[in-house]
């Protein structure tokens, strides 16, 4: 049995030019001076570029497209590493000692960052529970991490901040993504990071370096990093508008400095815990996503107080797995309580001298806690409330900023200061609220961002009330480009995904007994589904009463003119209402009439239709001999993509989902749309088959074998795109009847059912191959890449009979080519 390849001796680091500052150099030579029978490369902008063009050519328009210097200089280094092999350090790493010993018998090693990092504002903001560094990275040539990596850089590259899209925070989340068999080896920092940032130094104090356990130090010099806001060396400057008053006379006005409060903090002033207090009943999604807005605050002395009075355990269950003492989860049986009671409940359960009320359906930003603690204790201050809050209406996709109020949400106060809570079942927070700014020193903050009050259609007060803050708000951004940046902006601050914060809840979706917003009524019900799908509806689009989201057709086809009516019938057929489908048709190279009996059929689909486009272009294909032969799978397929992409640039409007169907479809389910939509999935296909119950016909869908990544797929490759024989490395779909949903590795065109937002933000058919793939098999690997799952149903059937007619430009043969396993034959 052969040893595995272990770290070869070679030295990567790379700079602009080859003009190295003084002071990076003498770092630079201390690892020539430890390793001298290595070989060591310095890599130039100009030499990276060009190793790029000559072995990855596919990421340069991701390269190129980074706005910002360092991200191409991280980017590189997963790419040497992954062709070369050896050791990656960035230049203000300093080498103690050899790294032979600490390499051996290792493929992959790489260094976690001090402990205190993670305390970090950024950090806690971007909900890291550790960060994997990328100064230093040692790796054989050829691990499977590294088209791992790639795939998640491509994936990232939107992200705006540089530690997300290129640097440690992304690589910790690709550490923690990794597919089986491919997790480094770890070291932890007193190995390789045995220093603090000089931003964790400043909050927490610099630690005594250990050189007698250290290989190297990073010394955190690089230029880049104080020009990223809350970034490990980065000025975190926060300064917030304040005034207060004292028994409801004015005092004083200012700024306060949060910076000036963290040093107090970590020089050792007393860091009081904050009691966050949270009533929740019956909406699991909103609590979880309230407990993730905890988890990811920057003040960590804090502890978050749970009343759930709702029958259904699931929330419980979701706090035990997740293990953290912070959180405490105290149950009641559903026995109608008010909010008031239930509010007095969660306050006498509190274990901090300071308590905060944390609604479950809204979101807070990772510094509120810190902000308005700093307040508090900054101008001895008996409670802070926030003088404007964010409100955000995302069913009509609107965004504001209040008017100025005591807003009683956002009360942080201290416990012993609290009156009790009235027995209301709404209202009960403003005698409250009204009774501290009374018989107290209160300072108001001006810092709406800190705070986002969510109205869902089933908040405690009703349209009206949401209405009149509306109306009276200071700023205001209605749907449009304006709104959508602002909630972009909103959402890259939160700790969840953004799709997730963009996502406009379905008022019909929450039901009206949420215990948390009115406790009117405490009897068991269903819990709230709070949609997940990973993008927002169209702007202006609602389903229909009986929940039917807008929903497009689309079908090209050629030479289709036997095909046309029974296409048309089972169209008909569909369960789903007709008024909510948009049909688009694509014609191109036909010799039969088709182009002529579409027209004809044009009126009387447009009065059953909710909306129809006709296209018509040439695209000059005619093959000879069978149009599954390898020869001319390139040039084919390609058409096909072209033709897909065509038409759905011409017929894509409001719609929120796309439907792609073959003209030659025989038969299908008519609720074939809702039992794809009920995956919940953002791209499904069903099961084609020949006939019932019979073979897979559709083979461009198919799901890789736990082998795949050994195989020799190269010989396979003919025109750049991969062809291999049937059944070679996959399963197809009539091989896992026995499952209901399968995650699926490449997925066909005879009926595809996509996120018509996904489209929209760029996923669309390869007309050239994209990872040897082409057509539906490279939509599939490109929206991998972008970070999207592909769903099958084995037992939801679309009859395909065999024939020798072409009819559907979007057709896929019996021997269509097969998807390329990710991580085998790149090299």
């Amino acid at each position: 049995m052969s040893e595995k390849p272990g770290i070869p001796h070679l030295i990567h680091q790379t700079w602009k030019n080859t003009d190295v500052p003084p002071e990076w150099r003498e770092w630079s030579e201390t690892w020539r001076r430890h390793h001298p029978d290595w070989e060591y490369r310095l890599w130039t902008d100009a030499d990276n570029r060009a190793f790029l063009e000559e072995h990855y050519a596919w990421f340069l328009p991701v390269y190129d497209g980074y706005r910002e210097p360092i991200k191409r200089a991280d980017a590189i280094r997963y790419f040497l590493l992954d062709h070369f092999g050896g050791l990656y350090v960035d230049m203000d790493f300093e080498c103690l000692r050899p790294m032979t010993e600490l390499f051996t018998g290792q493929e992959l090693v790489l260094g976690l960052e001090p402990e205190a990092h993670v305390h970090l504002p950024l950090s806690r903001r971007g909900g890291m529970r550790r960060i994997v560094c990328n100064a230093f990275m040692a790796s054989r040539p050829g691990h499977p991490f590294w088209p791992h990596v790639h795939r998640q850089l491509v994936g990232a590259h939107t992200r705006p901040g540089t530690l997300d899209a290129t640097g440690p925070f992304f690589l910790t989340r690709a550490v923690d993504s990794a597919p089986e068999g491919c997790s480094p080896a770890i070291l932890g920092a007193d190995t390789l990071y045995p220093e603090l940032s000089p931003a964790a130094a400043e909050l927490f104090g610099q630690r005594e370096t250990d050189r007698d356990l250290a290989h190297a130090v990073h010394h955190w010099a690089g230029s880049w990093i104080r020009e990223t806001p809350g970034a490990p060396g980065a000025s975190t400057g926060r300064q917030v508008r304040f005034w207060t008053s004292q028994d409801l006379q004015p005092c004083a006005q200012g700024v306060v400095d949060l910076d000036a409060q963290r040093r107090r903090w970590a020089s050792g002033s007393p860091a009081p815990t904050v009691s966050c207090l949270m009533v929740t009943k019956g909406r699991l999604p909103l609590a979880e996503r309230a407990i993730r807005c905890f988890l990811a605050q920057t003040y960590t002395r804090a502890e978050l107080v749970v009343v759930d009075d709702g029958a259904d355990g699931a929330l419980e269950d979701h706090v035990r797995e997740l293990a953290d003492p912070r959180i405490r989860l105290h149950r009641l049986p559903p026995e109608g309580r008010t909010l008031g009671e239930l509010r007095n409940i969660a306050v006498d359960l509190a274990a901090g001298p300071y308590v905060c009320q944390w609604d479950d359906d809204d979101l807070y930003d990772p510094e509120r806690l810190e902000v308005q603690l700093a307040a508090v204790l900054a101008l001895d201050a008996t409670a802070c409330f926030l003088a404007r809050e964010r409100l955000w209406w995302p069913a009509r996709r609107k965004l504001a900023i209040s008017g100025v109020r005591v807003w009683e949400g956002s009360m942080l106060c201290a416990k012993d200061a609290l009156p009790r809570y009235p027995e209301q079942r709404r209202g009960e927070d403003s005698p409250v609220a009204e009774a501290v700014v009374r018989g107290g020193r209160t300072v108001s903050l001006d810092a709406p961002e800190l705070y986002t009050y969510v109205f869902h259609g089933a908040n405690t007060f009703d349209e009206p009330h949401f209405t009149s803050l509306f109306d009276a708000a200071t700023q205001v951004w209605p749907s449009g480009d304006a709104y959508a940046d602002q909630v972009h902006a909103m959402a890259a601050r939160l700790p969840v995904a953004p799709a997730d914060v963009l996502e406009a809840e379905d008022p019909a979706e929450v039901p009206a007994n949420n215990a948390a917003d009115t406790a009117a009524d405490n009897t068991a019900g269903p819990s709230a589904r709070v949609p997940h799908t990973r993008r927002p509806a169209p702007v202006g689009v609602r389903p229909d009463t009986d929940g039917h989201p807008p929903l497009l057709v689309l079908t090209p086809v050629k030479d289709a003119i036997a095909f046309l009516p029974r296409y048309l019938d089972r169209l008909r057929a569909l369960a789903y209402p007709r008024d909510a489908v948009s049909l688009g048709l694509l014609e191109g190279d036909s010799r039969d009439g088709t182009w002529q009996a579409l027209q004809d059929a044009l009126p009387a689909l447009e009065a059953e239709f909710r909306r129809v486009t006709l296209v018509r272009r040439h695209f000059g294909l005619r093959t000879a001999g069978p149009r599954w032969a390898r020869a001319v799978q390139r040039r084919r397929r390609s058409v096909l993509a072209m033709a897909r992409n065509h038409l759905l640039s011409r017929a894509l409007g409001d719609e929120e989902w796309v439907l792609w169907l073959d003209v030659d479809v025989a038969d299908y389910p008519p609720d074939l749309v809702q039992r794809l939509l009920a995956v919940h999935g953002e791209i499904v296909v069903p099961h084609c088959v020949t006939e019932p119950a019979g073979p897979s016909f559709d083979l461009n869908t198919f799901v890789l074998h736990p082998n795949a990544a050994d195989l020799d797929w190269d010989r396979w490759v003919r025109d750049g795109v991969l062809q291999p024989p049937k059944g070679f490395g996959r399963s197809y779909l009539d091989e896992l009847r026995a499952q209901e949903m399968v995650r699926v590795d490449a997925v066909g065109g005879t009926a595809l059912l996509v996120h018509a937002d996904l489209h929209r933000d760029g996923l669309v058919f390869p007309a050239v191959p994209y990872r040897r793939l082409i057509e539906t098999e490279g939509l599939a690997a490109l929206a991998r890449d972008m970070g999207v799952e592909c769903w099958a149903l084995p037992g939801v059937e679309v009859v395909h009979p065999r024939h020798s007619g072409d009819g559907a430009l979007g057709r896929t043969g019996e021997a269509a080519t097969g998807r390329e396993a990710h991580d085998a034959g790149r090299r």
